[in-house]
């Protein structure tokens, strides 16, 4: 479960779950003179409270989390665990109504004194649901609950293309000296790269007098508007091969920054963690280090 692609409205939906949990302890009833050692039940010495308001709420509650949460939400009777999570939640606010215009129940009928009334318990069940069954309808629909809970890690350093960012992961040559550096060793008598010759020894000639053979220039590569930059998916995408194979060979991850090397027309050839590349086909919503 990635805990990165959970959004605001998930977040008031756990908040309202802890709320009532809360008043499922505290008293349901309010009894008008009564002693404050009177014991007054909880939600959990009512089975219609306990079953219909407070359990249906946090089942509910935990049903939506836990499908935003998974990569692939399961169905159960053609309906996504969210969509059952929602229906859990306006029941569970349907019933704690109920019980607050009614807390007394079937004793109205029998003689049970007019004294009794909702107690904080109820009432403070009925706002934790109503904020349950609000954030679980709206947070598809109002932008400001769609935004994600928990902010996406900073991007490391971006380093010019083709080379090593600090502390790499997975990249090969992790580590290595880079040239032209103190204690680098020569390799074949030769100064490295960016060095001066010895003394005595003329620019460009090797030991023994012999002169330097002429390198053949390389080719200058034409340059680009493109320029390689980190960036973060919003959900998780597949990236698939170069050569334009169906299948996916890696998903990218919420929260996991990773290198976009190449722009080919909409899409974007990334680097994974491992050193992959691929073709991210969907760059809608993603984030720019």
């Amino acid at each position: 479960m990635n805990i990165r692609s959970l959004t605001r409205g998930d977040g008031v939906v756990i908040g309202a779950a802890v709320l009532l949990l809360i008043a499922s302890f505290l008293e349901i009833y309010s009894v008008d003179g009564a002693s404050d050692s009177a014991d007054i039940p909880s939600a959990w010495g009512s089975g219609p409270v306990l079953m219909s308001v407070t359990l249906a709420g946090v089942i509910g509650a935990a049903l939506i989390v836990v499908s935003h949460g998974l990569p692939q939400v399961p169905k159960v009777a053609g309906l996504d665990l969210g969509q059952f999570g929602t229906a859990f939640t306006v029941f569970a606010a349907w019933s704690a109504l109920g019980n607050i215009f009614d807390p007394a129940g079937g004793f109205d009928n029998n003689g049970a004194p007019d004294t009794i009334g909702a107690g904080m318990g109820l009432i403070l069940s009925l706002i934790a649901t109503l904020v349950l069954a609000g954030a679980a309808i709206a947070a598809p629909l109002v932008p400001a609950l769609k935004g994600p809970l928990l902010p996406a890690p900073k991007p490391p350093t971006l380093q010019p293309y083709g080379g090593q960012p600090q502390g790499g992961y997975g990249y090969p040559g992790a580590g290595a000296q880079q040239p032209g550096q103190p204690g680098q060793q020569s390799f074949g008598g030769q100064p490295p790269f960016g060095g001066q010759p010895q003394q005595g020894q003329p620019f460009g000639a090797q030991p023994g007098g012999q002169p330097q053979q002429p390198q053949a220039p390389q080719a200058q590569q034409p340059a680009g508007d493109f320029s390689p930059f980190w960036f973060a998916v919003p959900v998780p995408r597949p990236l698939f091969a170069e050569d334009g194979s169906p299948t996916p060979i890696a998903e990218l991850a919420p929260g996991t920054w990773y290198l976009a090397v190449e722009q080919r027309g909409p899409s974007l050839v990334a680097q994974t963690q491992d050193g992959r590349r691929g073709v991210l086909q969907d760059t809608s919503g993603i984030q720019r280090g």
